[in-house]
């Protein structure tokens, strides 16, 4: 069997207390009055400790692009149409692929949050329902 753990004597308790104080060691052990007033240019300000981020650099200037050569219509309407064909492929993946996820969360969660609504309804009636003779 488990035996509880004796409580600490308050000396040793005060003990304890005296030795963080030493180590901390703070000359000014009273805490500050309300009516002491501090001087706002002895605190320091957010731009005063941190350093501002290197200016950044000035990206090189870029040559002109050629422009491409154009294409015929039809080539870019059919590449455009076999992208959002493609698009729509993955989209429809993904969202059966998120369904049959949610599914097997469900389906994982059932047993117990039938348990869990089997226990409350029996506490329910116990309240409501007078026990049997």
């Amino acid at each position: 069997m488990d035996t509880p753990k004796p409580p600490q004597k308050p000396t040793h308790l005060l003990d304890d207390l005296e030795s963080i104080r030493q180590l901390l060691d703070d000359d000014n052990l009273d805490p500050p009055l309300l009516t002491d007033s501090i001087d706002p240019d002895s605190i320091p300000l957010l731009s005063d400790i941190v350093t501002p981020p290197p200016a950044p650099r000035q990206p090189p200037v870029a040559e002109p692009v050629p422009a491409p050569q154009a294409r015929p219509l039809r080539s870019s309407i059919q590449q455009t149409f076999n992208r959002d064909s493609e698009l729509n492929r993955l989209d429809n993946e993904l969202r059966a692929a998120a369904e049959l996820i949610l599914q097997d969360v469900i389906d994982d969660f059932v047993p117990q949050i039938e348990a869990e609504l089997k226990r409350r309804l029996q506490a329910r009636l116990s309240r409501l329902l007078p026990p049997r003779k």
